[in-house]
């Protein structure tokens, strides 16, 4: 809780279900990551406007840095295995509950549905056991 920011974390999250909602009601598609980076690297159909979502994430930092907005550090690992054991845990995850965390947990709770909430509950404890185990248990 060193960098609690409850005003910027309501705005993100406004502007992340919004971004959820245009792309329901104008494309018809549930914003879910997993799924539209994996159809990027199908190369299949919309590739223009998969290749846009994820420009639009990667560039979305830079241009609010550019705004003089503040951007948190992000520290990551410098751990090679364990960058690449946490890539194929998070990518069998997704693959296993069908579906990440913004696509279960950003529009399928908002759509009601029991499974999404089911999927949202297992991420929500595995991160929890995970930061548990590396941030509390790992250092002893």
């Amino acid at each position: 809780m060193n960098n609690f920011t409850p005003i910027e974390g309501l705005i993100g999250g406004l502007m992340i279900g919004g971004a959820a909602t245009l792309l329901v009601l104008f494309n018809g598609r549930i914003a879910g990551i997993a799924g539209i980076y994996r159809g990027l690297l199908e190369m299949g159909a919309e590739w223009g406007k998969r290749a846009s979502f994820v420009v639009g994430l990667l560039l979305g930092p830079v241009l609010l840095s550019a705004l003089g907005g503040h951007v948190p550090k992000v520290e990551v690992s410098n751990n090679w295995l364990v960058l690449i054991l946490a890539g194929l845990f998070v990518g069998y995850g997704a693959s296993l509950g069908n579906g990440c965390t913004s696509g279960h947990g950003v529009c399928g709770l908002a759509r009601g549905s029991v499974r999404s909430l089911l999927a949202t509950l297992c991420f929500m404890v595995v991160a929890v056991t995970v930061v548990l185990i590396t941030r509390h248990l790992g250092d002893q």
